[in-house]
Formats: structure tokens, C-alpha cells, sequence
């Protein structure tokens, strides 16, 4: 028997709030187990614990231990158990504890989640959600801090979004557990509980289509295109830039794969400038895709190279020397220099 949906605090209170990204999460996790009794979470520690960063707290005491399952240390384990549950007509939504621990997994996703559909002419849908934590900037070692996003965007049959806002994370993630087709979802685990990023929700309202960027900042000199923690950085930028009289637009991919280039297309012909940011290597990454797209598309509009600021091509490095890894707020204006000096 499957535990009856409960009354959340949504049911009670206005439909707009004040949600930091982690609230966000753990409330349309909750929305969508409350609209489809099919959605299951399994995961290491994501029931009476809540989870390491504490997104399910309080989804297992209220819908049960059937809904809301503790794993085995074992993500080929979790991600199986999700294959066969989705093809049962089920809809799960693992949570891979730290980004690092998700290649045990790798088989499982890129053999099995990926191909399904595709291997069956369309007959077997196989809508599973794998949530993964990712990037730095939480003084942790290498395992816990990478972002790997862009080996799995290059996995045909997966879908690869990730949230930047409350807003975002709040709608994203119910619109990941309706599609049908696998989505890994990453999360930006630094921003999870940053009271700065903390704003306002419509929880009546979706903030649009799942697989769609949008412009968050516009701007007429050049532009800036990031996702996940990145966004806040450039966003910063933009603000410290205007302050020397220079006009930034800024762009929230939000989906990785597929990738939603067309703001960025009209962007860059108007500003004729464009710098990436990711804290993911450069090397075969998704910013070496946007650069290449868009030199393909707007090459005559171009006034400078396609710019990049990302992490190094160095595994990621003891905690005392992240800062000098990821993309900040210097990296990505010393790069705004070099591409309006060009």
C-alpha cells in the first residue's frame, strides 16, 4: 500500500514564498509526490535523515518508507532499482549524495537509462530523475566538489538541466519527474542554503518550459552565459561591470542537453562579444560547445573570440586551493577586459 498523499505546509500558506534553492527542492519534491503517487525517492540516507544536505527532510515520515527509500552504499544498485521501477510504471528520483559517487553508476545510466527507450522503437518509457549535487566551493575534497555535467551531455537518450534559483529548482524539478525521458539534474549543492539567493516563489505559476534558457540581465556589450553556480557569479560581474559604465547580458542556460542556444545566438549578434563560464575543465566540455556553436551561427557577427572561464584541466584540488580553481568574480571581468580590448 502506498502511503496517501499528506497535507503539506503549501496546502496552508500563500502561494508565494520565500524559499532559499534547497527549500525549493524539498518543496517540489514534495509537490510532485503529493500530485502522482508513482514518484519514489531512493537514495543513500535520503529517508529518516533526510539526506546529507537535508533536501528530503521530512518526505519519509510523511509519506513512508515505500516512497521514500534508504539505499545500500551501491549507485549501480539505485539507478537499476530506478530502471526497473520506471519500467513498471513507477516514477523514481534517485539522489547520487555527492557528484563524485555517481560513476559506479556510469554503466547503469549510459547502458541501460539511456538506451531503453531508444532500443525499444519507443515502447518502454523510462522517466527516471537522478539528482546530483555538484560543483565546489564547499571546502570538501575531490570527490565531493567536481562537476561532470558534460559527460553525460554527450550520452545520447539523457536529458542534462540544471537550477540556478529557488524559482528554478522549485519548478525544474517537477517538470524533470513529469517528463518522460531520463533527466539528470544537477544541483548546485554551494548555493543550497545561501540566504543571499533566498527570494520569492510562485508556487501557482511555473516559470516556464523545462528545457529553455532565459535571459536574466540585459545587457549591450557583451554577453555572459553560465548555469548552476556559475550564474551567481556572472551576475556579480555584471553588477561590478556597470559600475565602470559597461553593460553585460547575462544568461541562465538551464538546460545543458539539450542545449537551448538561441538566446544566446540573438545575444551575441547584437553585443558581438561572448564569454562561457563554467567550473567544469575546459577541455571537450559544454562550454567548447557553446563556443563552437556559436562561431558557426554568428560568425560574422562576432567583434572577438569566443572566451571561456572555467575550471582547470586538473582533477579537482585540495580545499585551501579551490578558490584559485573556480571561475570568480576577477576571472570572469579579466575576461570581459580581454574580449572588449580585442
Amino acid at each position: 500500500m502506498m502511503a496517501a498523499p499528506v497535507k503539506s505546509e503549501m496546502d496552508v500558506r500563500s502561494p508565494v514564498q520565500s524559499l532559499t534553492i534547497g527549500k525549493a527542492l524539498n518543496l517540489g519534491l514534495r509537490a510532485a509526490m503529493e500530485a502522482d503517487d508513482k514518484v519514489i525517492i531512493l537514495g543513500e540516507d535520503v529517508g529518516k535523515l533526510g539526506g546529507v544536505f537535508r533536501i528530503t527532510d521530512g518526505l519519509q515520515k510523511d509519506f513512508g518508507e515505500q516512497r521514500v527509500l534508504d539505499t545500500p552504499l551501491a549507485e549501480s544498485g539505485i539507478i537499476g532499482t530506478a530502471v526497473g521501477l520506471a519500467v513498471r510504471g513507477f516514477r523514481p528520483v534517485c539522489e547520487i549524495q555527492f557528484e563524485g559517487f555517481i560513476f559506479p553508476g556510469f554503466d547503469q545510466i549510459s547502458s541501460q537509462l539511456a538506451k531503453l527507450h531508444y532500443r525499444s522503437q519507443g515502447r518502454v518509457k523510462v522517466p527516471v530523475v537522478v539528482r546530483v549535487p555538484y560543483g565546489g566551493g564547499i571546502g570538501a575534497v575531490e570527490h565531493h566538489s567536481e562537476s561532470p555535467e558534460s559527460l553525460f551531455a554527450h550520452i545520447a537518450g539523457l536529458k542534462v538541466v540544471s537550477c540556478s534559483n529557488p524559482a528554478d529548482a522549485y519548478w525544474m524539478i517537477q517538470q524533470a519527474i513529469s517528463c518522460d525521458d531520463p533527466v539528470l539534474f544537477f544541483e548546485p549543492k554551494r548555493l543550497y542554503h545561501n540566504g543571499q539567493l533566498k527570494s520569492d516563489v510562485d508556487t501557482a505559476n511555473p516559470v516556464g518550459p523545462l528545457f529553455a534558457s532565459r535571459v536574466l540581465r540585459q545587457g549591450s556589450d557583451a554577453t555572459l552565459v553560465a548555469y548552476g553556480p556559475s550564474v551567481k557569479v556572472c551576475l556579480d560581474a555584471a553588477t561590478a561591470a556597470a559600475e565602470e559604465g559597461r553593460s553585460l547580458e547575462v544568461i541562465d542556460l538551464r538546460t545543458i542537453s539539450p542545449l537551448d542556444l538561441g538566446p544566446v545566438f540573438e545575444s551575441v549578434r547584437r553585443t558581438g562579444r561572448l564569454i562561457a563560464v563554467s567550473e567544469a575543465p575546459s577541455e571537450s566540455s559544454v562550454t567548447s560547445e557553446i563556443a563552437a556553436r556559436v562561431q558557426q551561427e554568428c560568425f560574422y557577427s562576432l567583434e572577438s573570440p569566443v572566451l571561456r572561464v572555467t575550471g582547470f584541466d586538473t582533477p579537482y584540488p585540495p580545499s585551501k586551493l579551490e578558490e584559485h580553481y573556480l571561475p570568480d568574480l576577477d576571472r570572469v571581468l579579466h575576461a570581459v577586459d580581454r574580449s572588449l580590448g580585442w
